[in-house]
């Protein structure tokens, strides 16, 4: 090897996911229309398979302890966008003290969107209740008033909208899963489709 020779530079950028390209803009992506969710009537619902149910108003919501997290997000229709900052309650917390033996959720939104996700997933500091994004509230069209985030796996298990999860012993599809698309959605595998 000839003195000085380093090779190839290397990227200082992080690895994405296979067949992802980067975008500075947020696109929107929605399967209907934009609900209009007031905070005064806006509520979260945590439904354990047993039918018992943990509410949380927007004001209760908001009086959880906050977190901040600072993510990589990957949509299905192979766009990426690094650094976005988010604000909300972290689902540890909103499970911390719900009564379950479950391992399946199927979080669904104002507006009738639902999509499944394992409950492990939704845990160990992996999935939040978001309110705000860029240091502002969160913007109808990307979900607001409030939004699950699960940044690990494909953007369409991040529900918009959210108002809630229900917990259950059975994987039951949700909106796009029952339309072909995978139900995990692991962006570093590509499980975009059924049998990817």
């Amino acid at each position: 090897m000839s003195p000085g020779f380093q090779g190839r530079p290397r990227s200082a950028e992080p690895a994405l996911p296979p067949g992802q390209y980067l975008t500075e803009d947020f696109p929107v992506l929605s399967a209907g229309p934009t609900p209009k969710v007031p905070l005064d009537t806006w509520e979260f619902v945590i439904t354990s398979e047993t039918g018992v149910e943990y509410r949380w108003t927007w004001d209760e919501m908001m009086a959880l302890p906050q977190e901040t997290v600072t993510v990589d997000i990957h949509c299905v229709t192979r766009w990426s966008k690094r650094d976005t900052d988010w604000r909300g309650v972290s689902l540890d917390t909103l499970l911390g003290g719900v009564d379950t033996a479950a391992h399946y959720a199927l979080a669904h939104s104002y507006g009738g969107y639902t999509t499944n996700l394992p409950l492990a997933d939704l845990r160990g500091a992996r999935a939040w209740v978001a309110h705000t994004y860029d240091g502002g509230p969160l913007h109808a069209e990307h979900g607001g008033p409030a939004r699950l985030l699960v940044p690990h796996l494909y953007f369409w298990k991040s529900a918009k909208w959210v108002r809630g999860i229900r917990l259950g012993t059975t994987d039951q599809p949700g909106f796009w899963e029952t339309a072909g698309y995978h139900d995990y959605g692991d962006p570093w595998r590509e499980q975009r489709y059924q049998g990817d």
